[in-house]
């Protein structure tokens, strides 16, 4: 079988899995990485995220993270939603999730997927004795956004997108909605050419952000992010930020959601078996009281469960705040003898959004003299304030 001929059978059986997008590039096909990255870093733009700097060198050159490394096939996985996400932004009873994260867990269905097509890569080209003249036993390793890879840079290098000034990888076929996944290989396959970006003048993804998080097109503060916010920041979040997070508790999709090219975008059917209904705009109330148990149980198998029900309690809470329902005051009553001090502050603060200042003060004589965290105590001191 010859290269082009294995290529083509790779690509076929890509496509049995359900991936939407295919292509091959090679280990030394983003040299502009590095520098790029170090920039972002030293920017701070990753914010807490240590992980980023810690494996710099491993994220910008595939080789240091596997020498063997000769060919990287790049996966892409649609996970268009079924409607236009932005509506969701007005239902302010209700929270709204991150596309990505309404289905199981997208590391676990989606690896499985790779593993399956890693084992068909391993399998054709030992049984192709030819193919294996003056090269190593055939070898190969998947990641699925789990290592230290460049995965949207690596994407745009096989060939089947580019990174668009949101940062995000944005497809001529799937729009900004898309899991990517990675398959080294310690083999030659033929390499697709580059994509090339078509963002244009386009500028909507920028001017959407309700939080400001893009200092320049193409780059992200994460720190000011929403996605960041409510998924990877573990402490209170910044008081002047609470008010933009609007009802998003998990994510945002916003700059994804008026992307031009989303138009072409389609679900996966292959995705559909693993979507949960039920966390598309859940009502705000209901998720107000889960405790750890229920919240382990309710978010089983999804990539919420990672970030721990406190945190989620955090997001529920400002958005309930940012609600402007007085009828969500009950709800978060109880919160302010949560154990959590991340909770009580949050509930703190949702509070202090929707009742009057007599009652605040009321509740402030009542739970400061017996509150022992100095967030918590800070929150019951600045009220309602920025």
């Amino acid at each position: 079988m010859s290269p082009a001929d294995f290529k083509t059978a790779l690509a076929d059986h890509a496509r049995a899995e359900g991936f939407d997008a295919f292509g091959v590039t090679r280990p030394h096909a983003i040299p502009e990485a590095d520098a790029r990255l170090r920039s972002w870093i030293e920017a701070g733009f990753h914010g807490s995220m240590s992980w980023m700097e810690e494996r710099v060198d491993e994220r910008a050159a595939p080789s240091t993270l596997w020498s063997d490394v000769k060919a990287i096939v790049m996966l892409g996985f649609s996970y268009a939603p079924d409607h236009n996400v932005l509506d969701d932004i007005t239902k302010k009873d209700r929270g709204v999730i991150s596309a990505y994260a309404q289905s199981r867990d997208y590391h676990d269905f989606i690896k499985a997927k790779l593993k399956r097509l890693a084992r068909f890569m391993i399998e054709t080209k030992t049984k192709d004795k030819s193919s294996l003249q003056g090269e190593t036993e055939p070898a190969v390793k998947v990641f699925v956004d789990t290592a230290p890879v460049m995965e949207k840079a690596l994407a745009q290098a096989a060939g089947f997108g580019w990174q668009g000034k949101h940062t995000v990888l944005v497809s001529r076929a799937q729009g900004s909605w898309m899991f990517l996944g990675a398959i080294f290989a310690n083999f030659e396959i033929p390499e697709d050419q580059k994509h090339g970006d078509h963002c244009g003048s386009c500028t909507r993804c920028l001017s959407i952000c309700p939080t400001d998080a893009f200092p320049a097109p193409y780059q992200l503060d994460s720190t000011k992010c929403i996605a960041y916010l409510t998924i990877e920041h573990k402490g209170p979040i910044d008081r002047a930020l609470r008010p933009k997070m609007g009802n998003r508790i998990f994510g945002c999709d916003d700059c994804l959601a008026v992307c031009p090219w989303n138009r072409f975008a389609k679900q996966s059917a292959a995705l559909r078996p693993f979507v949960r209904n039920d966390l598309s705009a859940p009502a705000l109330k209901e998720l107000s009281t889960l405790d750890d148990e229920r919240f382990r149980k309710h978010f089983s198998g999804t990539p919420i469960k990672r970030t721990g029900r406190d945190r989620f309690l955090r997001n529920v809470l400002i958005a309930m705040g940012n609600s402007g329902d007085n009828a969500m005051v009950s709800a978060i009553a109880p919160h302010l003898n949560d154990a959590s001090a991340l909770v009580r502050g949050a509930a703190i603060w949702a509070l202090a959004q929707l009742v009057s200042e007599a009652e605040f003060e009321n509740l402030r004589a009542h739970h400061l003299p017996h509150e022992v965290d100095g967030t918590a105590r800070e929150e019951w001191r600045l009220g309602k304030a920025l």
